[in-house]
């Protein structure tokens, strides 16, 4: 295979440097029994350039509705591996010709405390892209191909808060930059983007609250 794009050297060389503790100070306890999950943080080159592909969650959903994500999920007993979880996973969520997919890096495994979830996220190039979108309305509401450009635009971060008392780091995405992406998925792009120096100061004062349907938790 031909090499990489340049811009995306730097991203794949820090993927294979970077540490859990460069990115969160919640790593899996030995003794959490934690589940373990996998994501595809998929790097590509679309019209508008480098990008990297999401998910934002139907607002139905049970748990984290409208929350922007990472195609993934849960690592089942007949996948081999993380990295064929959330291949696996990525293929049904949005359709991904995993064929077309090469696989970069594994970053560490990153605790969920609140879901015991134990994720490794998977670190890979879109090297021949193909059509993905919602497959499942009951689960995914939107697929994003969002460009590097806007996610390092220092105009689309916000710092998030949350009603608890707690705040993180968040990105405005989509076509109108009207999606509001926060919580282990930004909080995991930041860490990344910082690690290898991409990221461009930001005024992290301005503030966005976390609009309801994200708060909301069916009961049935």
């Amino acid at each position: 295979m031909s090499g990489l794009p340049d811009w995306l050297v730097p991203i794949r060389d820090g993927a294979l440097r970077i540490t859990g503790e460069d990115i969160t100070r919640w790593l899996p306890p030995e003794d959490a029994g934690a589940r373990p999950g996998a994501v595809l943080m998929l790097f590509g080159e679309g019209d508008a350039g480098p990008d990297l592909l999401l998910t934002e969650r139907a607002h139905t959903m049970r748990s984290h509705p409208g929350q922007v994500s990472f195609p993934g999920g849960s690592v089942d007993a007949t996948d081999e591996s993380p990295v064929a979880a959330a291949l696996r996973e990525a293929e049904e969520e949005v359709g991904l010709d995993v064929s077309g997919v090469e696989v970069l890096a594994t970053l560490p495994e990153l605790w969920l405390p609140p879901s015991n979830f134990a994720v490794t996220p998977v670190v890979a190039y879109w090297r021949v892209p193909s059509p993905v979108g919602v497959v499942d309305a009951a689960e995914v509401h939107a697929v994003f191909r969002t460009p590097i450009a806007d996610l390092l635009d220092p105009s689309n971060r916000v710092t998030v808060t949350h009603p608890g008392g707690y705040s993180s780091p968040g990105f405005l995405i989509g076509e109108d930059n009207d999606v509001l992406l926060w919580g282990f998925t930004a909080g995991l792009i930041t860490k990344l983007f910082d690690f290898v120096g991409l990221t461009q100061e930001w005024d992290v004062s301005v503030t966005r609250e976390l609009p309801d349907y994200m708060l909301r938790v069916r009961q049935d």
